[in-house]
C-alpha cells in the first residue's frame, strides 16, 4: 500500500492521464491485458511496454507496444507507470522512472521491492506497491 494511503491513491488516479503498462501481455487472460483495456475504457491513455511485442490490442484498438519506458515517454509524457513484472525487475524500472522524471509508480498485486520503492520515493516519485490499480479505481467509480 502507498505510504500516503487512500489520499495518495486518489491523487494518482485523478492526476494521471497517461499510463505506461510495463509487462503488457497480448494474452487476453492475463491481468495486464485486461487492466490496460479497463484503463483505456475509463479515459486514460495507455502506452503498453514490452520489448517482445510491437503491436497489442488495448480494449478494441490495436496500438503500438514500446520496447522501453523511454521509447513510450518519447511519444507522450508518462504520468504513471503500472508494473506487471516480477519483483526482481523493479530496480531497473525505478532507474528509468527516476531518470525520466515520471511522477507516479504503481506496482501491481504481489509486486514488492521495498528497497527500490524507497529509492524511488527518495527521488520524489510517489509509489504504491502490492495493490491493484483496477480494483482501486473501480472502488472509487
Amino acid at each position: 500500500m502507498a505510504a500516503g494511503g487512500e489520499n495518495l491513491i486518489d491523487e494518482m488516479l485523478s492526476q494521471s492521464r497517461v499510463i505506461a503498462v510495463v509487462g503488457m501481455s497480448d494474452k487476453p487472460w492475463r491481468a495486464s491485458h485486461n487492466i490496460a483495456a479497463y484503463l483505456a475504457r475509463v479515459g486514460y491513455r495507455v502506452l503498453p511496454v514490452n520489448p517482445a511485442l510491437t503491436r497489442v490490442l488495448v480494449g478494441t484498438e490495436e496500438v503500438d507496444c514500446y520496447p522501453t519506458l523511454e521509447a513510450a515517454n518519447a511519444v507522450a509524457k508518462i504520468d504513471l507507470v503500472d508494473v506487471f513484472r516480477a519483483s526482481d525487475a523493479v530496480p531497473a524500472i525505478v532507474d528509468d522512472v527516476v531518470r525520466l522524471g515520471i511522477k507516479y509508480l504503481w506496482l501491481q498485486d504481489e509486486v514488492v521491492h521495498d528497497e527500490a520503492v524507497a529509492r524511488a520515493e527518495a527521488a520524489g516519485v510517489k509509489c504504491v506497491q502490492d495493490d491493484c490499480i483496477f480494483r482501486q479505481h473501480a472502488a472509487r467509480g
